[in-house]
């Protein structure tokens, strides 16, 4: 099993960017599919989740109405479109599957002027 992250960068405050998962090594559409993410000396915290069909999302509080989780099954990647972003929202984003709880590596984000 292999979920790897890209799309990550250093961006400023109101900018926007796009991560993507790219999975492989099981039955993707089967499975829902997360984003967390890890600040500095917080624990990992998750952001959003989209179930197997896409159908249904979830999204911490903090970034509701900004951030956009998506899949597309017939490519077996998630996406995470992130908009209107903040200092704090800087953090190591991390991939994760309900598959056998498998995480991809992480791609760093910062977000600063």
């Amino acid at each position: 099993v292999q979920l790897v992250e890209s799309g990550g960068g250093l961006v400023q405050p109101g900018g926007s960017l796009r991560l993507s998962c790219a999975a492989s090594g099981f039955t993707f559409s089967s499975y829902a599919m997360s984003w967390y993410r890890q600040a500095p000396g917080k624990d990992r915290e998750l952001v959003a989740g989209i179930s197997s069909t896409g159908l249904n999302t979830n999204y911490a509080d903090s970034v509701k109405g900004r951030f956009t989780i998506s899949r597309d099954n017939a490519k077996n990647t998630v996406n995470l479109q992130m908009n209107r972003l903040k200092p704090e929202d800087t953090a190591v984003y991390y991939c994760y599957s309900l598959y056998r709880g498998y995480w991809g590596q992480g791609t760093q984000v910062t977000v600063s002027s």
